[in-house]
């Protein structure tokens, strides 16, 4: 578990707007939400005194998501697209967007609407007072049933108590993050991803704004029950080694059990008790002990599998085809090393 410790002190320095302003938005099956994102952001270039660079990031839609994300990409040149070969999902295409944004400070934002495009003047003016990245920090969720908004809460807390300390609470990737940051973000190419971790560990100076979620625009979530529980497992793993110390507390309890059966049965069997040779509880005894060992043994099993698709080496998401951007020339971010695969 990570103990509490005081928090770095920065030296804020002041800075003038962003001569340009990136917002990654990575999308999947979001046929439905395109045309009114759209509208939006195209309503929210126009109260910018900056340039904006727009990069969408199709994560393989099975829907017609990428003919009208090329179709705009056709009248804007200031809107990259990416098309990945196949749904890498969504931490993996976030940072597909990451790479090719070329933005002084880049926002990530869903498609859906739900973080409102008006928060994004109020993480420019803390930018401008000298902070690195800009978190939106929910207040209420809109939109969403009475579990979905409990198991986010819970999701947040149990995260900072038990794995990472530092991840602020009830915040999502909805953020703004500057160059020097992203750039120190983009060192980090761990296969499985949880970017709102990632840029917590590098530091820097940060600050939540608060903002009140609001329903989606059009169209449904895609993040299943499944999904989310594959995510909090990822989150965990990759960020804290308490799962393996769970283990070692399961084992250590499954044998102090054992110790208090086995001393029960030395008590009865002195004070003329009647005890059966192979009595239950031994069977009981004898499970616990196994379940413990098989869990132990898949927990390890969990960090070892993570190890091996690390050292394999591949990229980490595959670029089918682009609109307004060179896949020919790294990224900014991008160290020269591990560029992604890009199809012709």
């Amino acid at each position: 578990m990570n103990g509490a410790e005081p928090a770095t002190q920065h030296l804020l320095q002041p800075r003038p707007q962003p001569a340009k302003l990136s917002i990654v938005i990575p999308m999947y099956n979001e046929e439905a939400a395109a045309p009114h994102l759209r509208s939006a952001i195209q309503a929210f270039g126009r109260t910018l005194p900056n340039a904006l660079e727009l990069v969408l990031v199709n994560d393989g839609s099975t829907d017609r998501t990428l003919e009208y994300l090329a179709e705009w990409a056709a009248s804007d040149a200031a809107v990259k697209v990416l098309h990945l070969s196949r749904n890498f999902g969504h931490q993996i295409a976030t940072t597909a967007g990451l790479d090719h944004a070329t933005g002084d400070a880049i926002v990530i934002m869903d498609a859906d609407l739900q973080d409102p495009l008006s928060v994004i003047h109020q993480m420019i003016g803390r930018y401008r007072e000298g902070y690195d990245v800009v978190y939106g920090q929910r207040i209420s969720r809109a939109g969403e049933s009475a579990y979905k908004r409990f198991t986010a809460w819970a999701f947040y807390r149990i995260m900072r108590a038990m794995v990472y300390h530092r991840l602020p609470a009830d915040a999502g990737d909805f953020r703004l993050i500057s160059r020097d940051c992203l750039d120190a973000v983009a060192q980090m190419r761990e296969t499985h991803r949880f970017l709102r971790g990632m840029v917590a560990w590098v530091g820097f100076p940060q600050i939540a704004v608060r903002y009140e979620r609001q329903p989606r625009v059009a169209g449904s979530t895609k993040y299943s029950l499944h999904k989310m529980l594959a995510f909090s497992w990822t989150a965990a793993t990759s960020f804290s080694t308490l799962p393996l110390r769970l283990s070692m507390i399961l084992g250590a309890l499954i044998g102090l059990l054992g110790l208090e059966e086995g001393t029960r049965a030395l008590l009865v069997h002195f004070l003329g008790g009647y005890t059966v040779p192979g009595w239950t509880s031994l069977a009981v005894v004898v499970s616990l002990i196994g379940s413990a060992m098989l869990m132990s043994i898949g927990v390890l099993g969990e960090y070892v599998a993570k190890l091996y698709e690390q050292a394999k080496g591949r990229p980490l998401y595959i670029v089918a085809r682009t609109f307004n951007a060179d896949a020919g020339v790294l990224p900014k971010s991008e160290p020269s090393n591990i560029a992604p695969v890009h199809l012709p």
